[in-house]
């Protein structure tokens, strides 16, 4: 067998799809396949239920592009049911926000050839200024139900699945916001999560639930469960989860853990909910998208991904209470799925790019399927250590360790990594943009400072009011313990990180001493910018980070890296997509502008079609090198050779 030589980490980083969504249907296997060669754009693919040496079924060729623009993020583009007449597969398409349509015959055989489309795809939605998003199928009223965003707020609203060019109509107007409806196993109640600013969905939310009349209507309206803003105790609730006996099932964080809760009959008001489950670990994720899943039922128990401690783990929930473990070897798990005694999940670990991870309950095999080739030998590839160090305030902090190729030693340079969010985490899964870094002889620490999720709310809350400072001084502590165990050399650290990573990215090179280069993507400059510019889904996320807009305008200024422009001495190279509209390009330029003036050295690259993130291929690769290259000439080290 040929060896895979480790310096090809950086071809194929642009050359791995993202796999989203992976549905059970029958004796099928159903994704989403975001392909980075193809600028970005996301397909829905097929293929029988455990084989995956089979070729694949593309659903949805292009020019198709799965994807919705909803709160600005997205998510949730798909939605998919087995009715009688086979495949229904529903979707937002990116080129005109339009909900599409389509049918397959002949799922019932075993060969995937004898799938065939049932005449083309159909527009259900006539374009408009709506966006829509995070849907599902009401089989039995022959309808999508979902979410849709305009002026300014959210509806619930359904489209009916045999016309075309409707308006959808609304079922129940939010508050504020909306997402992830669950309709129960007889079609007759459905479940939804509400929030309202300026709480985020992670800081307080409600579960709603109302009865379907026989026209489709929705009865009263009632909150099952979770808190409004203003709460003397907030929780939060993520993915309700109906089991077939009308039981619903949701997780919520009063505990001070996102833990699962059971309700016997939510049309039974003398019912309560049971919390089975205790643990002090997380069995959800910030709501960021729409479409994310950690719990499913399998038709006869309850899985759930479970994080503690930044590792992720699959786990029955009992309904007696009793938990136990899914032996599998992957401890970064995601969008999972379940039906008749199956699981999938999208899963990786260490030394295993994310791939396809699907389970036989009962007998324990499974099986992964890789997004992409593997490109490293294991022997080239390094493992992410738990690093737990003394950070603000000194609390113990988490982050993950990269060492080099090699072994690290006090001359090695060290690349901190802070994550976006704020509110996410640095997960551990196999990284090919981490190990780029590794195999050129860099160290890298991927800092789970306060504020990130996965170590229970006591922990995310560490960053209320703090955003800015928490952070800053959770990167810097993180580097300075890699330094102090002789891994790093103190004057060749480097700082990376994107959106609200690069907003703190930022604020260490103004507030710390620690770094002498960084770099930014899409990075957050002027928190005052960011408070009156953003859309609505994060308008009043800087409330709960900062403090309330305007009245903490000084508190807005003091923490703002372009107010501050002429603390930061060392070189910052920038990457901005022109069609951002979270940070919008003008905030880019007007910091790159104030560092100059200050004569620090500066780069700045821009990008035409990208926006807050970036999709294609050679963008991806671009920025790695360009900003290892950055790093290399600023720092006096060689430029490094393949």
């Amino acid at each position: 067998m040929a060896t895979r030589h480790p310096l090809s980490a950086r071809q194929a980083l642009g050359r791995q799809p993202s796999l989203k969504a992976p549905r059970i249907l029958g004796d099928w296997l159903l994704w989403l396949e975001q392909r980075p060669q193809e600028k970005g754009r996301t397909t829905a693919l097929l293929r029988r239920w455990g084989q995956p040496d089979h070729p694949p079924l593309e659903l949805t060729p292009a020019p198709c592009n799965l994807r919705c623009r909803i709160h600005e993020y997205g998510g949730g583009a798909s939605a998919a049911a087995l009715l009688d007449h086979g495949l229904l597969f529903t979707w937002i398409d990116g080129s005109d926000g339009c909900l599409w349509a389509r049918s397959w015959s002949g799922l019932s055989g075993g060969d995937p050839r004898s799938v065939v489309a049932k005449g083309p795809a159909k527009r259900l939605t006539a374009p408009g200024d709506g966006l829509l998003g995070g849907g599902v199928i009401d089989p039995k009223r022959h309808r999508w139900i979902g979410v849709m965003e305009q002026g300014g707020r959210d509806d619930l609203v359904h489209v009916a699945l045999d016309h075309l060019d409707q308006t959808p109509l609304v079922l129940h107007p939010a508050a504020d916001f909306a997402g992830y409806p669950a309709i129960s196993p007889d079609g007759d109640q459905l479940a939804w999560v509400e929030w309202e600013q300026p709480a985020m969905p992670w800081d307080a939310a409600a579960l709603r639930w109302a009865s379907i009349n026989a026209n489709g209507d929705l009865g009263t309206v009632g909150t099952l469960a979770g808190s409004t803003p203003g709460a003397a105790h907030p929780t939060s609730i993520f993915q309700p989860l109906w089991l077939p006996d009308g039981q619903l099932v949701v997780a919520e964080d009063g505990s001070g853990w996102w833990n699962l809760m059971r309700h016997q009959n939510p049309c039974d008001p003398s019912q309560s909910w049971e919390r089975l489950w205790p643990m002090q670990a997380e069995t959800a994720m910030p709501q960021w998208v729409f479409g994310m899943s950690t719990t499913a039922w399998d038709g006869e128990q309850l899985l759930a991904a479970v994080c503690a401690d930044g590792r992720w783990q699959l786990k029955r929930l009992s309904a007696d209470g009793a938990v136990s473990l899914v032996d599998q070897p992957f401890d970064d798990l995601a969008e999972l799925d379940a039906d008749a005694g199956r699981a999938v999940a999208i899963a990786s670990n260490s030394t295993t790019g994310q791939g396809l991870l699907e389970l036989h309950m009962a007998s324990g095999r499974w099986s992964h399927t890789p997004a992409s080739d593997a490109v490293l030998e294991p022997e080239h590839v390094s493992i992410a250590e738990p690093f737990w160090f003394e950070g603000a305030a000194g609390r113990r902090t988490h982050a993950w360790y990269y060492p080099p190729s090699g072994g690290a030693s006090t001359d090695t340079p060290l690349l901190v990594k802070s994550h976006g969010g704020p509110t996410a985490m640095a997960r551990r899964g196999l990284s090919l943009g981490i190990q780029f870094w590794t195999t050129r002889g860099w160290g890298v620490v991927d800092v789970n400072y306060g504020g990130s999720t996965g170590f229970g709310r006591a922990y995310r809350e560490r960053l209320n009011g703090e955003w800015g400072m928490v952070d800053v001084q959770d990167c810097a502590a993180a580097a300075q313990a890699v330094i102090t165990s002789g891994r790093a050399h103190p004057q060749r650290v480097a700082i990376e990180g994107g959106s609200a990573g690069g907003f703190t990215t930022l604020a260490c090179l103004c507030f710390t001493d620690v770094f002498q280069v960084g770099a930014c993507r899409y990075a957050v400059s002027d928190l005052m910018a960011l408070a009156s510019e953003t859309h609505r889904f994060e308008a009043r996320y800087l409330d709960g980070l900062v403090g309330a807009w305007p009245q903490e305008r000084n508190r807005y200024q003091e923490r703002s890296p372009l107010h501050h422009a002429d603390r930061i001495r060392c070189p910052v190279i920038f990457f901005q997509g022109l069609q951002d509209k979270v940070v919008v390009p003008e905030q880019t330029e007007r910091m790159a502008a104030a560092l100059r003036s200050n004569g620090v050295p500066v780069e700045v690259r821009t990008y035409a079609e990208e926006g807050h993130g970036f999709r294609d291929s050679a963008v991806q690769v671009d920025v790695l090198e360009a900003t290892e290259a950055f790093f290399r000439h600023h720092l006096g080290l060689e430029p490094h050779t393949h």
